[in-house]
């Protein structure tokens, strides 16, 4: 068992003590998602691959936020937020839009793209240099105000 695997079961043990029922349906939601992963993939996961079930649980919520506005739901959309908090206590310290910016302007004039088409050029250097501390939504919209899409 991977050690950021250890400190969520931890957190999660803690939380039923709390009788935190966010944080511990959060995390129960959360292991789960890891348990799957890992009998799909037949191995135990790396922090490597838990921290990246973590976004897929951040993105998830995320994109229930989304829908949940636009139904008018926001008692939904409260949940939906305060689990993203508990998620997001897992993943490391996001970079601001300012250091996303200017990193993407760097590849740009490297890779000498110039339009929206060049977006393929750009993108997965922008990932890989920023992993999970960059949220990839977030890098895709600054890649394409850079490019004019």
């Amino acid at each position: 068992m991977s050690t950021l695997q250890e400190r969520i079961q931890a957190d999660l043990t803690e939380a039923m003590r709390a009788k935190d029922e966010v944080r511990k349906s959060s995390l129960r939601m959360l292991i789960a998602a890891i348990k799957n992963a890992q009998i799909e993939a037949r191995k135990e996961l790396d922090d490597g691959g838990v921290l990246a079930m973590v976004q897929k649980q951040v993105k998830q919520r995320r994109e229930s936020v989304a829908e949940f506005r636009k139904g008018n739901r926001e008692d939904l959309v409260a949940i939906e937020e305060a689990e993203i908090v508990v998620l997001s206590a897992y993943l490391p310290a996001q970079v601001s839009r300012e250091e996303i910016v200017a990193a993407a302007q760097k590849i740009v004039a490297e890779t000498g793209a110039s339009g929206p088409r060049d977006m393929g050029k750009v993108m997965p250097a922008l990932t890989k240099q920023f992993g999970a501390s960059a949220d990839g939504r977030t890098i895709s919209e600054v890649v394409r105000e850079i490019l004019g899409a």
